[in-house]
């Protein structure tokens, strides 16, 4: 299957993947998410945050009601509904950008999808909740399947694997067939290596660098680098406020190595990265002779 002319089914709407990489702005309604926990719990606020992304190129906004930086506890399906709904309702009336919704429950998932949402990311890869799938599968919605080792409260405390690359392409293929099984169509999974999930500083490197391994798997890669503790543990940030270049970096790297779809905090700056990384790939611009 050539990426090329691939297209992403979401419900209703189509993303042409030609225009790769795809920027999915990252949304969280949460008070405790590890770079802007809190900032976005009025709706109001949130709202307005998301059609700032729209406008600076954002085709995907993912909204997330549940934390799950490393160490982070599980939130009730009531109160990530709670949170979510109002953003994504008021979103949807302002704006027909494609919706993602960040949760690992299937009652979260069916409220948000009778609400207007197209897309779902499960971090879990259908592993919480065994009625996900079906519940993707009635609404004709895309998938997210990410790798992760462990769950959130575990998975950093001594992540290992002994070929790192092959065991996450084995359980992500391995996921999108029970996708599939479920009836989830073909042209409507995303795969995630998961950086930050159950991984070292060194693993996230050697996923990156070798991100062109993943295209093997035959769907679209999503890569999440934006200010995550990798960044800060290569250049001593404590703050994943100050992590704007090494994002910019690891987004570079993301672009050159051909990753689909890639979730990000900072639209604006990426947008600027992934369009000098392409026209470097090309060689050339419209105008550019001038």
């Amino acid at each position: 299957m050539g990426m090329s002319d691939y297209v992403l089914k979401c419900r209703d709407k189509q993303l042409d993947l030609a225009q790769a990489p795809i920027l999915m702005g990252v949304l969280n309604v949460t008070p405790d998410s590890f770079s802007d926990g809190g900032k976005y719990l009025n709706p109001d606020d949130a709202v307005k945050h998301a059609l700032k992304m729209v406008k600076q190129g954002a085709q995907i906004i993912d909204i997330g009601g549940e934390s799950t930086r490393p160490g982070s506890e599980p939130v009730p399906v009531d109160e990530q509904i709670s949170r979510i709904k109002p953003v994504l309702e008021s979103l949807r009336s302002k704006s027909d950008v494609i919706i993602s919704i960040d949760t690992t429950q299937s009652e979260v998932a069916k409220t948000c999808l009778q609400a207007g949402a197209n897309m779902i990311n499960d971090i879990s890869a259908l592993r919480t909740d065994d009625k996900m799938a079906k519940v993707i599968a009635k609404h004709k919605a895309a998938i997210v399947l990410m790798h992760m080792q462990g769950d959130p409260q575990t998975m950093q405390e001594k992540p290992k694997y002994l070929n790192i690359i092959k065991e996450i392409k084995d359980f992500l293929l391995q996921a999108a067939e029970k996708a599939m099984e479920a009836g989830i169509d073909e042209k409507s999974i995303v795969l995630d290596p998961g950086i930050g999930f159950g991984k070292t500083v060194n693993h996230n490197l050697i996923l990156i660098r070798e991100l062109s391994q993943f295209h093997e798997m035959q769907h679209p890669v999503l890569m999440g680098v934006s200010r995550k503790s990798f960044i800060g543990k290569v250049l001593g940030l404590k703050d994943p406020n100050e992590r704007l270049i090494g994002t910019a970096v690891a987004t570079a790297w993301c672009v050159a190595g051909n990753a689909q779809i890639l979730r990000v905090h900072d639209v604006k700056e990426m947008a600027q990265v992934v369009k000098m990384i392409k026209a470097i790939g090309a060689g050339r611009i419209k105008g550019g002779d001038r």
